[in-house]
């Protein structure tokens, strides 16, 4: 299961999507998951697959690597989907006391499925194709105009940066005690879930010890480096638009013109 998650893990590819302005990706991502919200018919799932499987396919990632990490997500999908066939009234398709299927419980959860993982593959795949380095000036860059109220948008966006660097640490660092922990014989696989829950224990001990040793390890890197927030910062490789970069916003442009299209005339 830990394998499974790659969160914040950044694939190394040559692709277009690679190459584009992590600002031009930022935006996308959110205008992708708002769309996701825009339709509520079968002409809509069908245009929005098109254009994010066109995307995946375009950034040459493996379809395989950005599947993976819907398993760590697996138990939200399912609640998500049960609660919308049981929970959703309409014309009753079976029963069992207070248990009923819908014909149209069942057709909302599977529109709510796919909007699910079109939301956490659309997610992931930003972070697949871009560095933290270039989602960190991204995000400062796109909530600029925060710093206009007093929001400190520097440090909002070094904190995501860190978190996002630190997932993959976080999770070799579970993987290798989990080894060690099984070589000595604890038993993480078997049991109810009150065992699997106290067998977690002996992992989540050291685990936060780790992760609060390497906290401090770069709190005093930082100090010991001047750091004190974004004001008055420079960077080596300012953020530029490029080509690319304009025709990937008339790509969102059509593709969400299409949609609201689509609702207009249906």
């Amino acid at each position: 299961m830990i394998r499974d998650i790659t969160i914040g893990q950044y694939y190394p590819a040559d692709s277009v999507i690679h190459r584009l302005d992590p600002r031009v990706k930022l935006i996308g991502t959110l205008l992708f998951i708002i769309s996701l919200f825009l339709f509520n018919h079968f002409w809509g799932y069908v245009v929005a697959s098109i254009y994010l499987f066109g995307i995946i396919k375009i950034s040459k990632v493996p379809f395989k690597f950005i599947v993976k990490g819907l398993k760590s997500v697996m138990m939200i999908f399912l609640f998500t989907l049960v609660f919308n066939l049981f929970m959703t009234p309409g014309t009753v398709l079976w029963s069992f006391g207070f248990l009923k299927i819908t014909w149209e419980g069942i057709r909302i959860a599977i529109f709510m499925g796919i909007r699910l993982t079109y939301l956490i593959l659309g997610s992931s795949l930003m972070t697949f194709t871009t560095t933290p380095n270039n989602l960190t000036d991204g995000l400062e860059s796109v909530m600029g105009p925060l710093n206009k109220i007093k929001v400190p948008v520097h440090e909002i966006a070094m904190m995501m940066s860190i978190a996002l660097r630190f997932i993959p640490i976080l999770l070799e660092e579970t993987d290798k005690i989990m080894k060690a922990q099984t070589a000595r014989g604890a038993d993480f696989e078997t049991g109810g879930l009150v065992k699997r829950a106290k067998s977690m224990i002996p992992l989540l001990v050291p685990l936060f010890v780790s992760a609060f040793r390497r906290a401090n390890d770069l709190a005093m890197a930082m100090e010991a480096r001047c750091y004190q927030g974004g004001h008055g910062r420079t960077k080596m490789n300012p953020l530029r638009y490029y080509k690319r970069d304009y025709l990937s916003f008339g790509v969102m442009a059509v593709y969400l013109g299409v949609l609201i299209g689509l609702n207009i005339l249906l």
